[in-house]
């Protein structure tokens, strides 16, 4: 008899998604891409607004009263302002252990910081160390912008150096913005009889100011590190961040630490002996 075989079971091809399933799962997997590479690049920010963002549907905003440990290991902080924290409590700063602050007080060759005259005075008068800080332009000349932080910043004896913020990109020869630098540097040392203070952020200053202005005390913004990657004999003051809460602010500040007790900051003021000259109209020589 011939041998029988069973029936082959029959394939039964499974169903495919319809193309717009297809293309929904590939958008959503392509925005999950996406919204990964964009935290990765900007987590800082987004960490920033979604505290807000939380802050409001919780408490209705923040409160001014929110505040960030301070950082261990340092005895004397301070922080740095611009009209960008709006109108600040300064009792209230200096009760939670603010002992300095840079004040933003000009930026280029025209602009004033709206809060600089406030925030000076009410600084000083709660009892805060303060230095004024210029926000360089590297595409205007050192010496208008030395002008222009002269002409705004009645720094005395007593008060901390003026600072140079070196940090804008938009540039087209390394050369010329460093000359320019040290121009302003070199005027506002000879204005107010105290050598300033450089800041810049970590990578800015090592791709293009370390090496030409090491005669000059660094304050230098690194975030998101336990310490600086540069040796400590490098710098006096660390931004270990952009993003703290101080009570008597409502939003970020920049939070910093001075390395080295309060006297040693102290040490850094104008000297009594060198009172600056007045200043206001006047046009500093580059001579």
């Amino acid at each position: 008899m011939p041998t029988r075989t069973a029936p082959s079971a029959k394939h039964v091809p499974r169903p495919r998604w319809p193309w717009w399933r297809r293309g929904l799962l590939a958008a959503l997997l392509s925005l999950v891409f996406l919204s990964v590479v964009y935290y990765s690049r900007h987590r800082v920010q987004v960490n920033r607004y979604a505290r807000r963002t939380w802050a409001t549907l919780t408490s209705g905003g923040l409160t001014g009263r929110e505040k960030t440990p301070l950082l261990a290991g340092y005895s004397v902080h301070g922080i740095d302002v611009s009209a960008y924290q709006g109108r600040i409590d300064w009792p209230e700063v200096a009760r939670n252990r603010v002992r300095f602050a840079f004040i933003k007080a000009s930026e280029g060759a025209t602009l004033r910081d709206q809060r600089f005259a406030r925030n000076w005075r009410e600084a000083r008068k709660a009892g805060v160390l303060c230095g004024a800080y210029h926000y360089f332009q590297p595409n205007r000349g050192g010496q208008i912008q030395a002008d222009l932080f002269a002409r705004t910043v009645p720094l005395a004896p007593g008060d901390l150096p003026p600072v140079l913020d070196v940090e804008a990109a938009n540039f087209h020869d390394v050369a010329v913005m460093r000359r320019e630098v040290a121009r302003w540097l070199r005027l506002i040392e000879a204005h107010y009889g105290v050598r300033p203070i450089l800041y810049s952020n970590h990578s800015f200053y090592k791709r293009h100011l370390a090496g030409h202005f090491d005669n000059y005390p660094l304050w230098l913004a690194h975030y998101e590190v336990e310490r600086p990657a540069m040796p400590r004999n490098k710098w006096i003051i660390w931004q270990h961040s952009d993003e703290s809460h101080v009570p008597g602010i409502r939003g970020v500040v920049d939070f910093n630490v001075f390395q080295g007790n309060f006297s040693a900051l102290q040490a850094l003021r104008i000297p009594e002996a060198q009172p600056p000259t007045p200043a206001k109209n006047r046009r500093l020589s580059s001579n």
